[in-house]
């Protein structure tokens, strides 16, 4: 918990002059959700709640900001008349961040905010995605960029291989896709929670992604998460990891790959208590710590 808080910075850290190491870019985009709403709120609520994030970090031993620059830019405009403008708006401001040199975590914001982000990181990156949902529908309700579509059209935007773990909600079409694409390797929620073998399809989760070559790029949609974690999310689903197995995947990543950029998605401010908004937070609070540690 950073006592001397700043209103609207990440963590509640003073802005410092010079290059930063990590920066924190609010996406408020929420143009296809289609069940629960509010995510255009979640980046900024994930900012406020930073404030009670305790600033020890065990993998540094240290308080952040731990002689590291941490950044937070101002969010995305929003300017755009329709859903494609929006999104080539996100990539300009996410190329934006990424020509900076800093590393990038965005927030979100609907899953829809991968593909620009995709776009923007003119590599050929693998996605490491940690989702409750698939999200490789052809579209939904005639939108190809919808939220429900967001990892298809990153594959589509240059992304050369998909690592998904916490799947649970998937339709038949979606199914075939990851039967099929030598492309996508698919974790489900069911196989790596089971009480008999859990542990052992975990692990090879662990090692598969300990095993990524090149530019890597971590997606969290919090529904990931078991729901009692994230009640708030748009789409919470039961049975999810718990916050342990995403903070392992997030050490194991920044410990064995190149990852060039994080974002964190659906977040939604819970009214009736910060949890939703907290989690993101400190999600986002152990990407930067492990950002850090890894560039050291």
């Amino acid at each position: 918990m950073n006592d001397g808080f700043v209103e609207g910075r990440f963590l509640g850290l003073a802005k410092v002059d010079g290059p930063a190491d990590v920066t924190v870019a609010p996406i408020p985009y929420e143009l296809t959700t289609s069940y629960g709403q509010g995510t255009a709120e979640g980046p900024a609520a994930c900012i406020e709640a930073s404030s009670q994030v305790e600033l020890y970090d065990d993998l540094l031993g240290d308080e952040l900001p731990a002689n590291a620059i941490i950044d937070t830019a101002e969010p995305w405009n929003g300017e755009g008349d329709d859903l494609h403008s929006q999104l080539d708006g996100i990539a300009k401001y996410a190329a934006e961040i990424y020509a900076t040199g800093s590393f990038p975590i965005f927030l979100g914001g609907e899953h829809g905010i991968l593909p620009p982000i995709i776009r923007a990181s003119a590599q050929g990156v693998t996605i490491v995605q940690i989702d409750a949902h698939a999200d490789l529908r052809s579209s939904l309700d005639d939108e190809p960029y919808s939220h429900a579509c967001a990892a298809a059209r990153a594959i589509d935007e240059g992304a050369i291989a998909l690592y998904q773990v916490g799947i649970r909600a998937y339709c038949k079409e979606e199914l075939e896709r990851i039967e099929s694409d030598e492309r996508i390797n698919t974790w489900f929620a069911r196989e790596v929670m089971s009480p008999c073998g859990g542990e052992e399809k975990w692990r090879s989760w662990i090692a598969a992604i300990s095993s990524i070559q090149g530019p890597v790029h971590l997606t969290i949609d919090l529904d990931g998460l078991d729901g009692s974690l994230v009640p708030a999310t748009g789409t919470p689903v039961p049975g999810g990891l718990s916050f342990w197995h995403v903070i392992e995947t997030i050490d194991t990543l920044f410990a064995t790959c190149d990852v060039i950029s994080a974002d964190i998605n659906e977040i939604v401010a819970q009214q009736d208590s910060p949890l939703t908004q907290f989690t993101a937070a400190m999600l986002a609070t152990r990407i930067t710590a492990a950002r850090i540690h890894s560039s050291r």
